[in-house]
């Protein structure tokens, strides 16, 4: 896993990370365009984090903060390269991040229909918590 970089996004990589997010991740969001992860990257550079194996994009997660609570979205690793410990990495990265920020308890979006992110979730520690609805309202 040496040859594994992970670090914040460049504005330069957004694109890459759209059309990265279209083969790697489950389903797509209203946010998923060049402006909606432009205002992401504008408010917190930081909070897009990649993984890179020489080079080659294979793996984000967004661990955003909002001087509260700790979220974590767009957990995805590229098909040809899961189960390799990349999702790992990723999630420690974004869990250092938020220890620095002094946050105390992370939670992640997950599609509940993506059982296989379920397993990953669970190995890495989270748990599902049944009795919290998720609401959501488009804005756009």
């Amino acid at each position: 896993m040496s040859d594994l970089q992970i670090g914040p996004a460049s504005s330069a990589d957004l694109t890459a990370v759209l059309d990265f997010w279209k083969t790697a991740a489950e389903g797509t969001s209203i946010s998923d365009d060049l402006a909606g992860v432009e205002r992401l990257h504008a408010r917190d550079p930081h909070a897009l984090l990649l993984a890179r194996r020489e080079g080659e994009l294979v793996g984000t997660v967004i661990a955003g903060f909002d001087g509260w609570r700790c979220h974590l979205y767009r957990l995805a690793v590229h098909p040809d390269h899961r189960r390799r410990g990349i999702g790992s990495a990723l999630l420690a990265a974004a869990e250092e991040r938020f220890r620095e920020l002094g946050g105390r308890r992370a939670d992640a979006m997950v599609l509940d229909r993506n059982e296989r992110a379920h397993g990953a979730w669970a190995a890495g520690g989270y748990h599902r918590q049944d009795q919290w609805t998720r609401w959501v309202k488009p804005l756009g």
